[in-house]
Formats: structure tokens, sequence, C-alpha cells
């Protein structure tokens, strides 16, 4: 059974389903390039809860969790198998980590998890599970979720956080093309502290990185990130999947944790 390296992917906007850019066809390429999983877990910052609460949906839905977009996003599905049985598992590794965690038989798959899904394995014959963001998680907590799951890699499990590198949405409608001074700077940062694995400094990213606040105005969307981190093998480095920038605001930066 291969290992496969947990994946931190940038979801960007809705229309990334559609408006794939670069970062859509770099996504398929390392599907292709990489062994097909036995199931994906997936955290995305739209779902979020009070405590970590694991998807058992046999057959999930696909939620258009969304507004004001053009009528062909209506129209996408995406109709993987959910597995009941994986659930109950990711659930008694939580628990056996120390974390109260609960199930949810009817979620279904947020665009979070459905778009990206859509560009890495568009067959959607995969199992997949969602885990939600304990809402009053920081950093540590997430970190702690991603450790608890590292073994199902192992077992040819792809863990994956989503969410965004950069996420002002307050500035998605100023018409910039070019990359903001600032997602790039806070990007890179990001990198260059994770191919040191410097996971304090990562952790204490808010105080730490240049342009935090600007990148991130709410932690949710970057929080993902450490769910990945934390489901690495010790000493594992990113290996970079894109780094294209979309409406000069959202970084779609993409990478795998390699192990060394």
């Amino acid at each position: 059974m291969n290992t496969l390296p947990p994946l931190f992917v940038s979801h960007g906007a809705p229309l990334f389903a559609v408006d794939a850019g670069s970062t859509g066809p770099a996504l398929r390429a390392w599907a292709q390039a990489h062994a097909r999983p036995q199931a994906i877990v997936v955290m995305s910052p739209h779902w979020m809860a009070r405590q970590p609460t694991v998807m058992s949906t046999p057959a999930p839905q696909t939620w258009h969790d969304f507004g004001g977009f053009p009528p062909e996003l209506y129209t996408l599905q995406y109709p993987a198998p959910g597995q009941p049985e994986l659930a109950r598992e990711v659930l008694a590794l939580l628990q056996g980590a120390g974390i109260a965690a609960a199930e949810d038989s009817r979620r279904p798959f947020d665009h979070g998890t459905w778009v990206p899904l859509m560009h890495l394995y568009p067959e959607a014959d995969i199992p997949v599970l969602q885990l939600a963001l304990p809402a009053q998680a920081g950093p540590a907590e997430v970190y702690a979720l991603g450790r608890a799951l590292r073994p199902l890699a192992a077992r040819g499990v792809l863990l994956m956080g989503t969410g965004s590198m950069t996420h002002n949405l307050g500035e998605f409608f100023g018409g910039q093309t070019e990359p903001a001074p600032y997602v790039v700077a806070f990007s890179r940062w990001v990198e260059t502290k994770i191919a040191q694995g410097d996971l304090q400094s990562l952790l204490d990213y808010r105080a730490q990185a240049p342009h935090a606040e600007r990148a991130h105005p709410s932690e949710d969307h970057f929080l993902p990130l450490f769910f990945t981190l934390g489901a690495a093998a010790e000493g594992a480095r990113p290996d970079y999947i894109s780094r294209e920038v979309m409406y000069g605001m959202l970084a779609m930066d993409a990478f795998a944790l390699e192990s060394a």
C-alpha cells in the first residue's frame, strides 16, 4: 500500500470549478502522477462545527453553498460515495488521541471539498468524507487533528486540507489582475517556513507573518493548512503544485508534503 503525502489545496472562489486557471490542470497532473487513493478525508472551512465532526453520510449530495454565480455552477455534481466504515475509524483515531468528536450522517459535500476534487479526481469514484473545522479552534488544535489521523496515510487514504493561502474577500472586486504585493509576501513567507520545518513560526503566523491580518481577516480559510501539516510525516517538505494568484488577491497555492 502506497503512503500518500497529505495535500493543501487553495480552492479559491466557486468559479474555480469552471475557471481552472493553471491550478486546475496542475492538480490533475499531480493526481495522475500519484497512486490512486483508497479514500479521501477532507477538512474544508465551509463546514464548521462546535467540535470535530466526521461525515458518515453513505452517499453525500453536492451542496451549492453559494449565491450570485453563473447558472452553470449550480448544475455541477460530484457524486463520490461516502464511507461510513472509514468515518468510524476516523472517530476512533480522534477519540484515541483524547479529542472529543461526533459524527453527522446527513452532511453533504460543500464547495470547499467538491470544487478542488473535480480537478483532482473528476471521475468522482473515490470515497470521500469530510471532517468539520471546530469553530473555536486555533492552529495548534487543528494541527492536532491532522496528527491524530496521520496513520491513515499508510493505508492509502489521502488527507487533504482545503482553504486559501490568502482570503480577503473585501478586495475581491477590486479589479486588480496582477498579484498584490502583500499576497506574494505572505504566501512566500509561509512557503519558506514550511520548507524550513519551522512549525513554531507557522503556529504563531498571526504575529510573525507579513500582512497576516490583511491576508486573512478571519482565520477559517487558513486553518486547514494546519490539518495538512499535522497529517504529514516528520521531516516532510513541500512539493509545490501551484503558486498561481487569481483576481490579484486569491493565492491559489497548492502543495503536497512529501516525506524526506
